[in-house]
């Protein structure tokens, strides 16, 4: 069976940079397939590598910054953030590729996938999406929901 881990990250105080936490709080109300676990990954940086144990999969939910409209939502994989070392993810720059390299060090290395939204507001302290950002948030974790199955069925 393969172990796949859901990891939400960001910052639930400043508006739209906390998409990915609320996610994972939504999706960890749920029941999902065996072999699924979802985490509040915060603002953590390079020390999550060892979260990352054991499974065989990442799917990271986060803002991400491509360009596009406020509240679009959209796939990357590990080989689009490597062919963009200038992309950022999110305010906090969680360098995911050094964290999966220091887990493959350590032993094994899941395979990254990111559903991403496009932020309108990353600076304001509320703790509250923007209304584009709000006005998707059900189709982003529904969009979360369908890949946790597609990676299970795998």
């Amino acid at each position: 069976m393969k172990k796949i881990l859901v990891m939400g990250v960001g910052n639930i105080l400043l508006c739209d940079e906390g998409v990915g936490v609320w996610a994972a709080q939504e999706l960890m109300k749920e029941e999902l397939p065996e072999g699924v676990d979802v985490i509040d990954g915060g603002t953590f940086t390079q020390d999550i590598f060892h979260m990352l144990e054991g499974y065989d999969k990442l799917l990271v939910l986060d803002v991400v910054h491509a360009g596009k409209n406020p509240g679009d939502c959209f796939f990357l994989d590990e080989e689009d953030i490597i062919q963009k070392e200038d992309q950022r993810l999110s305010l906090h720059d969680i360098d995911l590729i050094d964290s999966l390299n220091m887990a493959e060090a350590l032993g094994k290395r899941p395979k990254m996938r990111i559903l991403g939204m496009q932020p309108l507001d990353i600076s304001t302290w509320q703790m509250e999406l923007s209304e584009p950002c709000k006005a998707v948030f059900t189709k982003f974790v529904d969009l979360a929901r369908q890949e946790i199955k597609r990676l299970a069925a795998e």
